[in-house]
């Protein structure tokens, strides 16, 4: 019996710009987020990512592939990390209630680990440098695998998120003079100021899920 593979459209990969296993693996986990969550892939702001992968994990290619196949993309404001440093992903769809949360099993992560593939990039060599062959074996590893072997589906029936409201407004630094949002203004000896020119910290968004403490 021949085994079935899933398909990776091709742009997928240009888009990202290198052939590895992760990537595969965010798009599958994207794609089986739409089907749990009854939806199609999102052209505005319909769905919201919340990757647990943090910074410095090469598995955080994953997250190229959750925006190819979803839409939920960054610069659209649609997807935010949560650090946790987990090969993870939390989809919530407004109007659809709970979400939907999607980890790589730990199975299957023990499996892909003694890959060559991973040899390579312990040295320090990117994905575009190993030789094609490796790469297509291990994506190969990832797209014949069946949905159950991949990933482990958590229902999250009380989800809760409420989205920063949108706003085109925006004003002058009175310091530097260059426009920033009214929402990110800071008041420092009487005059609004951007964070830079306050000294502020960025302020960092503050999320609801029974995952967070």
């Amino acid at each position: 019996m021949e085994t079935r593979k899933f398909h990776i459209p091709d742009w997928a990969f240009e888009f990202h710009g290198h052939k590895c296993p992760f990537m595969p693996i965010g798009y599958r986990m994207g794609t089986l987020a739409l089907n749990k969550l009854g939806v199609e892939r999102c052209k505005d702001h319909e769905m919201h990512v919340f990757s647990e992968m943090g910074v410095g994990h090469p598995q955080g290619c994953m997250q190229d592939g959750i925006m190819s196949a979803t839409g939920a993309t960054f610069g659209k404001g649609m997807l935010d990390r949560l650090y946790y440093g987990k090969v993870a992903a939390i989809f919530w769809y407004p109007g659809i209630k709970g979400a939907v949360r999607i980890y790589v099993k730990n199975e299957f992560q023990d499996k892909m680990a003694p890959h060559e593939f991973f040899a390579y990039r312990k040295k320090g060599i990117e994905p575009s440098q190993i030789p094609l062959n490796v790469c297509e074996d291990i994506i190969d590893m990832v797209l014949t695998a069946t949905d159950d072997e991949l990933f482990k589906i958590t229902e999250l029936p009380d989800f809760e998120y409420k989205p920063v409201k949108g706003s085109f407004n925006k004003a002058k630094c009175e310091n530097c003079g260059e426009y920033v949002f009214e929402r990110y203004l800071r008041v420092k000896d009487g005059k609004k100021v951007c964070i830079q020119c306050a000294g502020h910290a960025p302020d960092e968004k503050v999320f609801y899920h029974p995952f967070i403490k």
